[in-house]
Order: C-alpha cells, then sequence, then structure tokens
C-alpha cells in the first residue's frame, strides 16, 4: 500500500460520516498515515453527505479525494454525484437495497444489501452503515478488522456498541453480489502488501 483515497457518499442520516471517522481511526491504530474530511448540505438528514479518508505509508501532501481507489455509494443520487471520480482500476460498493441503476464504469462493483440486512438482522436501516463497512473490509482488506472493532468500541456510545458490531459482523460476513471484475489484482495487493508491511510512525 502507498496511498488509498476512499470516498463514503449517501444521504446525511445515513451515517457516511460515523462510516468514515471509524475507517479513518482504525488506520491509525493499523499504524498508517490518515487524513479524514467530511461534508453535507445545510440540511444535516437529507441532503448530500460524504466522508473521505485518505490512507497511506508516508507523508499525505494533499488532504482531500480527488479520485477514489475506493468509492462506497448508499444511494442512487451519491452514486451518480460521485461516480466520475472512480478510479477505473478502483472499487465500487453500492448499496443493492437504494441502489437501482449502475453507470458503466470500469471498477471493480460490488452490490452490497447493507439496507436489507441491517432491517432484517440489526434493528434496523440506521445500521446499514456499519454493515457496508463490513463488507468494505472484507472486499478491500484495506484495515484490519480487530482495528475497525476497536475504532467503533471507541466512536459509539456505549449504550450502542453491541449493536454497531453486530452489524459490522454481519456485513463481513455478508454475501456480496460481483457486477463487473476489473483489474482484480489492486484489491488483492491492498491485502497482500497490509500483511507485510512494516508498521511505521503516525503523524
Amino acid at each position: 500500500m502507498e496511498k488509498i483515497e476512499i470516498r463514503i457518499s449517501g444521504f446525511g442520516g445515513q451515517g457516511v460520516v460515523l462510516a468514515g471517522q471509524i475507517l479513518g481511526k482504525a488506520a491509525v491504530y493499523d499504524g498508517k498515515n490518515v487524513v479524514q474530511t467530511q461534508s453535507y448540505g445545510a440540511e444535516a438528514r437529507g441532503s448530500m453527505a460524504k466522508s473521505e479518508v485518505i490512507i497511506s505509508e508516508g507523508k499525505i501532501g494533499f488532504p482531500l479525494v480527488r479520485r477514489c481507489d475506493i468509492l462506497v455509494a448508499m444511494n442512487q443520487e451519491a452514486l451518480e454525484k460521485n461516480i466520475n471520480d472512480q478510479r477505473e482500476d478502483g472499487t465500487l460498493l453500492v448499496d443493492s437495497g437504494t441502489v437501482k441503476t449502475i453507470p458503466k464504469n470500469k471498477a471493480k462493483t460490488f452490490k452490497v444489501p447493507a439496507t436489507e440486512i441491517a432491517e432484517a438482522s440489526c434493528g434496523g436501516k440506521l445500521y446499514a452503515n456499519m454493515v457496508m463497512l463490513g463488507a468494505l473490509i472484507k472486499i478491500t482488506k484495506v484495515v484490519s478488522k480487530s482495528s475497525v472493532e476497536l475504532a467503533i468500541k471507541n466512536s459509539v456510545a456505549e449504550k450502542t456498541a453491541v449493536a454497531n458490531l453486530q452489524a459490522f459482523k454481519k456485513g463481513e460476513k455478508s454475501e456480496s453480489s460481483k457486477v463487473v471484475s476489473h483489474n482484480v489484482a489492486r484489491v488483492l495487493r491492498y491485502s497482500r502488501d497490509s500483511k507485510n508491511l512494516p508498521p511505521s510512525s503516525v503523524r
């Protein structure tokens, strides 16, 4: 891993900011350099929101995502708004319950039933973000599972920690549907390198 640029997008209220914050913390726990930013509309709930995470072994010179190595879209509007920033050799994850049409692209694309799993097994669609985060870690292995679990415990209220962890584990075990298979070696490289790289200081 040299540098990975990740964007999680959706509506305010879908937990995309929290998912990005947890992912960023997990990368720090793994010994990586991280920049995490977030933005949302004037109406926090219901307007477009995104959380960006840049993870690097070295220094990060620019704090915003320019081209997404990994793009997560929690709904149709988020996908359409952000798909043009997706790298052709990147990875795309969409919520199959809220995204019905996927524009033609060359990314390795996965449909994840995040909202469906959250409603059926986790107590409500509120936890779809953690289901999606679990699927993201399973597919890309961009950070370690143990670091994500620790980040969840350190990021949510104690009374909701169990439910959030359960949703994360459900997502990690979910059967995601692969739509397009391109440049698989890139994602596999993330997994291989993450196991072999020495720890680095966090700046």
